[in-house]
């Protein structure tokens, strides 16, 4: 019986296949800068900008609700996006559990708030005391009874400001895992969270 033992040029043939394959396994969909000049996920919600309906939509879905406010020029948007969404198993949690509306902090673009007010993305970020970007707001599981409350109540969590990757996996966790009913996020971290 004859071993086939590959020669250096029987390697080097087949290695711009084993190249294209390898990458294959690993490809991860990137993020498109818009003409906004954000970046855009390929699985953020595309939404009528309707959060009552995002809401119930995303409950519907078994999921939560998650808005990220960006703005262009953002560098640690860029990095959220270029590093912690880039990272797999931070982007299937995500992809598994969250719906995420992105809103430009001063866009013009025109959002019907969940007390059925319409606003624009700018007045609703001053509406909800958005200063930072990234800046992700988390909502209840569903939408009952959150129109009466204040703007700033309705929301269960908010990370403002960037987070490295363990952290922000370890937010979208909290809000999940509806940790926030028992503590706060830092408990939660302390906690091994």
């Amino acid at each position: 019986m004859h071993l086939f033992r590959p020669t250096r040029r029987d390697l080097l043939a087949l290695a711009p296949g084993a190249a294209i394959a390898a990458s294959c396994r690993v490809a991860v969909a990137e993020p498109a800068l818009g003409d906004d000049g954000l970046y855009h996920e390929p699985w953020f919600l595309q939404s009528f900008l309707d959060l009552r309906e995002d809401l119930d939509s995303s409950a519907a879905n078994g999921k939560r609700l998650a808005i990220m406010w960006e703005l262009r020029g953002c560098p640690y948007c860029r990095e959220t996006h270029l590093v912690n969404f880039a990272d797999a198993g931070i982007a299937s949690y995500i992809r598994e559990n969250f719906e995420v509306l992105q809103l430009n902090l001063i866009g013009s673009r025109k959002v019907t708030d969940f007390d059925r007010q319409e606003l624009s993305e700018k007045d609703l970020a001053q509406k909800y005391g958005i200063r930072f970007t990234p800046t992700f707001q988390f909502f209840p599981p569903t939408s009952s009874g959150i129109e009466k409350r204040e703007p700033m109540a309705r929301e269960v969590a908010r990370a403002p400001g960037y987070l490295k990757p363990p952290h922000f996996l370890a937010m979208f966790r909290f809000v999940r895992d509806r940790a926030y009913e028992r503590g706060s996020f830092k408990d939660f971290l302390a906690a091994g969270g």
